[in-house]
């Protein structure tokens, strides 16, 4: 009977850990939709004119430009805990759009290779915030596309058309 009860522990175990790996189509899809929204961060950073990265727009919120700043560091602090060495880039001190974007193209190269370090062994391993590897570069996709909403807003409210809406009327 011990025997028996051991055996299907085992088993049970075994079923258990394959259960917890990630399937390679999911971190597939987990990263094609980090891809769209650093494309769409980049080309809004890269598209604001220089003069509204101080644009706040109502007074009790970040500026364009800490907006940028906010999300590179963000991701340069989330994605870097995927390899389990933390980094910075140290957005929040940059002034100028050209070092606010270089800092943001960091921080997205960073989560470029937290997701090519992501196989389906590691993905469920846990990294920061109670939250496994690939559950921190979900979270961080999730944040990009937050602080993406609040910046189209700002490009709206300059005569801008938002990168995800452009070449759709931009309406």
């Amino acid at each position: 009977m011990n025997r028996s009860k051991t055996i299907f522990a085992a088993w049970l175990f075994a079923a258990a850990a394959g259960l917890a790996q990630a399937p390679a189509s999911h971190i597939a899809e987990a990263k094609t939709n980090y891809q769209g929204v650093k494309n769409n961060l980049q080309r809004m950073a890269d598209g604001m004119p220089e003069e509204n990265y101080s644009f706040r727009a109502t007074p009790d919120v970040r500026t364009f430009g800490e907006l940028v700043a906010h999300v590179a560091d963000a991701q340069a602090r989330l994605c870097s805990a995927v390899a389990g060495a933390a980094k910075q880039v140290d957005a929040a001190s940059k002034k100028t759009k050209e070092e606010l974007v270089a800092a943001l193209k960091d921080s997205s190269a960073m989560c470029d290779a937290a997701f090519d370090f992501l196989t389906p062994e590691n993905a469920s391993q846990p990294a920061a915030m109670n939250r496994s590897k690939l559950g921190l570069l979900e979270y961080n996709t999730g944040h990009s596309n937050e602080e993406y909403g609040y910046m189209s807003v700002y490009m709206r409210l300059k005569g801008l058309v938002p990168p995800s809406s452009a070449g759709r009327g931009g309406r």
